[in-house]
């Protein structure tokens, strides 16, 4: 049985930072394509980092760039979104998902094209 589960989230004040934390189970996760999606309230969810399965690609949407770094541990099967000079409209359900095992160094930002996900986390950022 497949799980992903978040943890990290809370309430932060603006320029604040938080690690995200993602522990997979139930799939090879090294072999995985990583992602990190979010929904800010009234919105669509949208892409915001994708981790290939050694880490050897990255990719990061416009938004997050500069800002926030993804990263993983194949051996504890966890990938972690560190997010730092937080900001208001970074409010948001954080999603990890896992693409289709196997892909290897693709990286794809399409919601649809992720197979697995989590429950999401909050965070919220004040101003």
């Amino acid at each position: 049985q497949v799980q992903l589960e978040e943890s990290g989230g809370g309430l932060v004040q603006a320029g604040d930072s938080l690690r995200l934390s993602c522990s997979a189970s139930g799939f090879t996760f090294s072999i995985t394509t990583m992602g990190w999606f979010r929904q800010a309230p009234g919105k669509e969810r949208e892409f915001a980092a994708a981790i290939s399965w050694n880490g050897g690609r990255i990719n990061y949407a416009d938004s997050v760039k500069g800002r926030f770094t993804t990263s993983r541990d194949n051996a504890k099967n966890t990938v972690y979104l560190q997010m730092n000079s937080l900001k208001p409209e970074d409010t948001a359900v954080y999603y990890c998902a896992a693409d289709r095992p196997g892909l290897l160094s693709v990286i794809r930002t399409t919601e649809a094209d992720y197979d697995y996900w989590g429950k999401g986390t909050q965070v919220t950022v004040s101003s």
